[in-house]
């Protein structure tokens, strides 16, 4: 498939040529808490999977900081992995789940304004600019390979000046997601509040706001969750793959992003002991709006049969993804990490209430002051030193 991708850069395949590299079988497939019988919705699968925003390497846009590359082709895989996971959040927040998309046909304006966001534009929030720039911030020069801990760390930043999405982005540390702090981060007050700068107590429950407590009526921000892990030190350790595959299956379900060392790709599923993914490493040329103000969506969207491997073959540094649009589908996602991560011995992470007291406070993350607002903020790295560095923390191995 690799060659004729690479014979036909700019053309994408039509997946129907390659329903064969699915095998005939009564096993369920899981894409992003969706199941599909793949041998009766074998179709439907792959419209599925074809809905989804497809980043890859692209050409021939302006060169990045001004005198930078303008091709992203070699160092930009996990970047773009990183572009797609947000990109089906922004989906699920604004379209939801279960919309569909089908080739030339007219999408709501939520979509383009989504696609928008994702442009090879340095005015555009979550471009290959905006990212590569704030990498700068996280040790990482413009041009040079990222992991997903530097791209989720950069996603959490950008998303700090898109009030358009409004996400509270949070990422984990040492294996260990805080609920306390969570919801610290995303209960916000309306902003008919009479005193915006309260925040209600953090015992306070869905189940008792909607009792009649007023006074501390707090709006959810949706939240985009990213846990980065390592599951085994030079291979993927076995006592991990079923509770992996069990975040696949939750409704909340963003995939995650990994792979092998120096190739990323962005896994939205799995069919028995293989991973279904989407594969960044297809260099297509720049797309830029239309006179009408819309873009051509045609090369963003994968209409081949998307590649797999067995599950085995990962590297085991892997950065899982999750999306609570509400406060009712986050108490929901503990739940379910109660009832199916935490039951084994060995366990992938770790689920806590309270901030941990040997931590540092907990403070959630406040747009820098800087000159410029919005997706334009960053047109030199001497703004980057607003931010403070991240322990880095690589996850694929160079």
């Amino acid at each position: 498939m690799e060659s004729v991708l690479s014979k036909y850069e700019d053309q994408i395949t039509i997946f129907t040529d390659y329903l064969e590299e699915y095998p005939d079988t009564d096993e369920l497939v899981w894409i992003l808490g969706k199941q599909h019988l793949l041998k009766t919705e074998k179709s439907k699968l792959l419209s599925d999977i074809s809905a989804r925003l497809w980043f890859t390497y692209r050409r021939k846009f302006s060169p990045i900081g001004g005198t930078g590359p303008s091709s992203d082709a070699g160092w930009g895989c996990m970047l773009r992995c990183g572009q797609m996971m947000l990109a089906q959040a922004l989906i699920c927040r604004h379209l939801g789940r279960d919309w569909s998309w089908e080739k030339q046909k007219e999408q709501p304006k939520e979509y383009q304004r989504i696609l928008q966001c994702f442009l090879d534009r340095k005015d555009c929030c979550y471009s290959i600019h905006q990212m590569a720039q704030m990498g700068v911030g996280e040790g990482k020069s413009i041009g040079e390979w990222f992991g997903p801990n530097t791209v989720a760390q950069v996603l959490k930043k950008l998303a700090l000046f898109d009030e358009w999405n409004s996400l509270a982005v949070y990422v984990s540390m040492d294996n260990t997601v805080v609920i306390e702090d969570i919801k610290k981060m995303c209960r916000v007050l309306p902003l008919s509040a009479d005193t915006p700068g309260d925040r209600p107590p953090d015992s306070l429950t869905a189940s008792n706001q909607s009792k009649g407590t007023s006074a501390y009526c707090s709006a959810w921000k949706p939240l985009l969750l990213i846990v980065p892990l390592r599951l085994g030190i030079n291979q993927i350790n076995p006592v991990y793959v079923d509770a992996f595959k069990e975040c696949f299956k939750m409704p909340q379900s963003l995939g995650a992003l990994g792979g092998k060392p120096n190739n990323a790709y962005y896994f939205i599923g799995f069919l028995g002991d293989e991973l279904i993914f989407l594969d960044p490493h297809t260099t297509q040329t720049f797309v830029d709006t239309e006179e009408n103000g819309t873009v051509n969506d045609q090369t963003f969207h994968c209409l081949q049969s998307p590649q797999r491997m067995n599950i085995l073959n990962l590297d085991p540094s892997v950065a899982l993804g999750f999306f609570c649009k509400e406060e009712k589908d986050f108490d929901n996602w503990c739940s379910l990490v109660q009832k199916e991560i935490l039951k084994e011995n060995l366990r992938m992470f770790e689920l806590v209430q309270k901030h941990p007291s040997h931590w540092p406070p907990f403070v959630p993350p406040a747009k820098p002051e800087v000159t410029t607002t919005g997706a334009e903020f960053i047109d030199s790295t001497e703004q980057l030193e607003e931010f403070d560095l991240e322990e880095d923390f690589e996850i694929l191995s160079v």
